[in-house]
């Protein structure tokens, strides 16, 4: 509980110097973008300084060219008149200039255009003039490499051929059609490859490995069959023996609970998940006069019996020869030793599991069949005592 307390004193303090450095840190933050900002102000006051100086100085041209100005309209009136008789004559010679331009214009548009269709003829009969050159031109060329690949391949003439196939030469097909026919069936014919004349051993070959896969597949999978029914037992097994000692477990924990606290209530429920192999396991306390609670929100004192509860119920549901407890009573005040000794008592009487305690306090030695003690009677040397209380109440009696 000090640790616990120096704990929450520590977390306390750690979390007033983080609010203080992270309020030192925005101060200095603030202070950095003030610093800013002030020299931004500096800036924008030295620059409209500087502007109201220009405007002043911009001021005094404007109020020269203001005065000079004003002494322009008399001599704008008389250059005025003297521009518009100039412009009224202008526009006479403008007009004149103009209908010559548009009868000029006219003549020139229909020149360009008999021009243009003359020369628009003349292109597209050159051009069909070299294309039916051209297509004259191919045409002999593919009649000369068509006779010399027949005359390569099937050493005869075209027209020699003509007669052999019986064929219409108006209805076949494309001379790309018959190409693409052709190479097809070149690419079939090399795609059959050379003849394998262990064909047949190597397809028995084949099918002896198949067959020895396929019954290695029948053996895994009876394998994985059986594995899986080998698991699905054992975790059936398994639950029916962990549900089976959880309900003897948890029976003696309520009751183990009801004898150290005299009264209230504790139960194991099993929490996360429904298969209880993958469930966890919560511990639910209710000590009289409390609400029905976790173990982690009790006392340290009611924790510790708890926990001897719960662990003296395990002992009932699987005992053992022999128990260690080691200063188990050490945070119990001594109404709850007594409580502790008195549990001890009826797992005695329950048990044949012979208990060996560790401890320092004399309420738990006093209630002990035999005592085991370390004595230093001379300096460096220790030595084993041991006392049956038990007889000595026998003699004392």
């Amino acid at each position: 509980m000090a640790v616990e307390a120096a704990r929450m004193t520590m977390m306390a303090k750690r979390s007033g110097h983080d609010e203080l450095r992270r309020e030192g840190e925005a101060r200095l933050k603030r202070s950095q973008e003030i610093t800013k900002e002030i020299s931004g102000w500096r800036h924008r006051l030295d620059t409209a300084e500087r502007r109201i100086s220009e405007l002043e100085e911009r001021k005094d041209m404007t109020g020269e060219e203001l005065e000079e100005a004003q002494a322009a309209p008399e001599d704008l009136a008389v250059e005025r008149e003297e521009l518009t008789e100039q412009i009224d004559a202008a526009e006479e010679r403008r007009k004149a200039a103009a209908d010559a331009l548009a009868l000029g214009e006219t003549t020139e548009r229909t020149a360009a255009n008999t021009e243009r269709d003359a020369a628009r003829l003349a292109g597209e009969a050159r051009e069909h003039r070299a294309a039916s050159e051209a297509r004259t031109q191919a045409a002999r060329d593919t009649v000369t490499h068509a006779a010399a690949r027949i005359q390569e391949d099937m050493e005869t003439t075209p027209q020699a051929l003509l007669e052999t196939l019986d064929a219409d030469p108006e209805k076949m097909p494309s001379a790309e059609q018959i190409e693409h026919d052709v190479n097809r069936l070149k690419r079939q014919r090399d795609a059959l490859g050379a003849v394998n004349l262990r064909a047949e051993e190597d397809a028995k070959e084949v099918q002896t490995e198949h067959d020895t896969l396929k019954q290695e597949k029948l053996d895994l999978d009876e394998a994985i069959k059986k594995l899986r029914t080998g698991i699905a037992s054992l975790n059936k097994e398994g639950r029916e023996r962990l549900l089976t000692a959880f309900e003897q477990v948890n029976e003696s924990f309520g009751n183990l609970f009801k004898h150290l606290f005299g009264g209230g209530e504790a139960k194991l429920v099993l929490v996360e998940s429904d298969d209880p192999l993958d469930a966890g396991l919560e511990i639910m306390c209710q000590p009289p006069g409390k609400k029905l609670s976790t173990l982690s929100l009790l006392s340290g004192g009611e924790q510790t019996l708890t926990a001897m509860a719960l662990i003296f119920a395990v002992f009932l549901a699987n005992p053992a020869p022999i128990c260690v407890l080691d200063e188990v009573d050490a945070p119990l005040d001594d109404a709850n030793v007594t409580r502790f000794c008195d549990l001890l008592d009826e797992m005695c009487r329950r048990t044949d599991t012979r208990f060996l305690i560790i401890t320092h306090h004399a309420v738990t030695m006093s209630r002990m069949d035999r005592l085991f003690g370390v004595t230093m009677v001379e300096q460096g040397v220790s030595q084993l005592v041991s006392v049956d209380l038990k007889k000595a109440e026998q003699l004392v009696a």
